[in-house]
C-alpha cells in the first residue's frame, strides 16, 4: 500500500492505494461515481477525466501517477443546479440518451473547448473519437459541442469589462 495526494474537482484528497491500481478504480472507491468503468482497456472513454489539463482514460493511468495532480471529473465541470453550458447543450441537443458515456464525452469536449473555443466539426470529431456512444450516433454530440461553444462565446460577450 502507498499514500498519494491529489486534487479532485478543487478538493484535496489523500488516498491509500495499491501500486497497481488504476485511477478509475481509485476515484470510484473515493465516491466519484460519475467516473464510469467501461472496458478498462482505454477503448471506450467512459472513465475520461482531465488530469493536469489533459483528457485521459483514467483506466489506463496508474493512480500513483496522479500523485500531486489536479483532476477534473464531469462533476467538477458543472452541477444539476449550476450546469456548465456544455452540459446544457448536451441536454438541449438530445446528446444524452442512456447517459453512460455522457460524463466522459462531456469531459473530452470540455478539454477541447478549453484549448480551442471555436472548433470545427473535424476537431470535435477528433476530440470525441475516444468516447464510444452506442445511443446517439455522435451527430447530436457534435451539435452539442458547437452549441456550447456558441453559448460560451455569448456569455463572454455579456460580461462587462471594467
Amino acid at each position: 500500500m502507498m499514500n498519494i495526494n491529489f486534487i479532485v474537482n478543487g478538493k484535496k484528497i489523500s488516498a491509500e492505494i495499491k501500486p497497481y491500481e488504476n485511477l478509475a478504480r481509485v476515484l470510484r472507491r473515493l465516491g466519484y461515481v460519475e467516473v464510469k468503468i467501461g472496458c478498462e482497456a482505454g477503448d471506450c472513454g467512459a472513465c475520461c477525466v482531465i488530469l493536469n489539463g489533459q483528457s485521459v482514460n483514467s483506466c489506463m493511468v496508474f493512480a500513483a501517477a496522479a500523485d500531486g495532480g489536479n483532476i477534473t471529473t464531469v462533476a467538477g465541470i458543472g452541477s444539476i443546479t449550476f450546469p456548465h453550458p456544455l452540459q446544457e447543450a448536451y441536454v438541449e441537443c438530445g446528446a444524452v440518451q442512456c447517459g453512460y458515456c455522457t460524463p466522459g464525452s462531456i469531459v473530452s469536449a470540455k478539454n477541447l473547448l478549453d484549448r480551442n473555443p471555436h472548433p470545427d466539426d473535424d476537431e470535435i470529431k477528433t476530440a470525441l473519437s475516444g468516447n464510444i456512444c452506442r445511443c446517439t450516433g455522435y451527430y447530436k454530440q457534435i451539435e452539442a459541442v458547437k452549441l456550447a461553444a456558441e453559448k460560451i462565446a455569448n456569455k463572454k460577450k455579456e460580461i462587462p469589462k471594467n
